[in-house]
């Protein structure tokens, strides 16, 4: 068996921190309540309460709408920087782990898989792994990066080492932060420098 050199695992999550989503939703929903789209603060909590789903129905409801009937996982746009850094991380030696949790509404997981990967695809971002659950912290990686407020505590709860990318969703959240992808790559190439030299320490002969 052929032993291969270990990567730093980054484990990246989608919507929030590489896809604009919630300013990618507010049209649709702007559609979906009959209101126009300026009436819908951008401003937005988790579980959008700002927005008044329940007018019509309710967020599971509004999702639905939007990834089967608007390809909403195939129109969103990246949030700036995303992508390229990325592929800057990549091309650093950076192992990329996608985890979302897109599949929590039943009967459309097929559309939800297959606009992922076709975002993913035409927007050049590379991954290793992709994986679509809702316990992240079951996944393993050296890194997460994450925007919602109660996986942010659920992986830190479990030892997880996580930065919160900034939105409205989470300002309340303990740092360590960042507010745009040029700040979040330099926090993550730094803590890829810690690891390295950790890693190098551990492979001296005689330690």
């Amino acid at each position: 068996m052929i032993e291969t050199k270990k990567k730093f695992v980054l484990a990246v999550d989608l919507d929030g921190v590489v896809v604009d989503f919630y300013e990618g939703l507010r049209p649709i929903a702007a559609e979906w309540l009959g209101v126009v789209q300026d009436s819908l603060t951008a401003d937005v909590t988790y579980g959008l309460p700002e927005w008044g789903l329940n007018r019509v129905g309710n967020y599971e409801d509004l999702h639905r709408f939007a990834v089967t009937q608007r390809d909403l996982f195939k129109i969103l746009r990246p949030i700036e920087g995303a992508p390229v850094g990325l592929r800057q991380l990549s091309s650093a030696g950076i192992r990329i782990r996608i985890i979302t949790h897109r599949l929590f509404i039943k009967y459309f997981h097929e559309e939800a898989v297959s606009q992922t990967t076709a975002w993913l695809e035409h927007h050049g971002v590379p991954y290793w792994d992709l994986c679509f659950m809702k316990d992240k912290a079951a996944v393993g990686a050296d890194l997460y990066l994450e925007d919602s407020p109660s996986n942010i505590e659920q992986l830190r709860k479990y030892g997880h080492k996580t930065i919160v990318f900034t939105n409205s969703t989470n300002r309340d959240v303990a740092p360590p932060r960042a507010n745009t992808w040029p700040e979040l790559i330099e926090m993550v190439l730094e803590r890829y420098l810690e690891w390295q030299e950790i890693n190098r320490t551990k492979e001296l002969p005689g330690q």
